[in-house]
């Protein structure tokens, strides 16, 4: 099983990345899927999912309205897509996949984004 994120890197404030998740390993479109993220000695906070067949999606009110979520079952990939970006987004995101049948779940390695000027 492999979720190996991309995308990450320094953007200044007002700047846009998208970052990629491509999984494998596991029946990709029987998961759920999300975005996390996380600084240092903090806990790793939801950011965004989205469920199986791309019917339902959820945001933290902190990025609502700013990033999208999106997935691409035919590509085995989930992306997040960044707009308008604030020093507050600066992290170490993560994607993780869930199945919604089990207590099974996979993370990536993570990929930094820093949002600064």
């Amino acid at each position: 099983v492999q979720l190996v994120e991309s995308g990450g890197g320094l953007v200044q404030p007002g700047g846009s990345l998208r970052l990629s998740c491509a999984a494998s390993g596991f029946p990709f479109s029987g998961y759920s899927m999300s975005w996390h993220r996380q600084t240092p000695g903090k806990e790793r906070e939801l950011v965004a999912s989205i469920t199986m067949a791309s019917d339902n999606t959820y945001y933290s009110d902190s990025v609502k309205g700013r990033f999208t979520i999106l997935r691409d079952n035919a590509k085995n990939t989930v992306y997040l897509q960044m707009n308008s970006l604030k020093p507050e987004d600066t992290a170490v995101y993560y994607c993780k996949a869930r199945s919604p049948y089990s207590s099974v779940f996979y993370w990536g390695q993570g990929t930094q984004v820093t949002v600064s000027s």
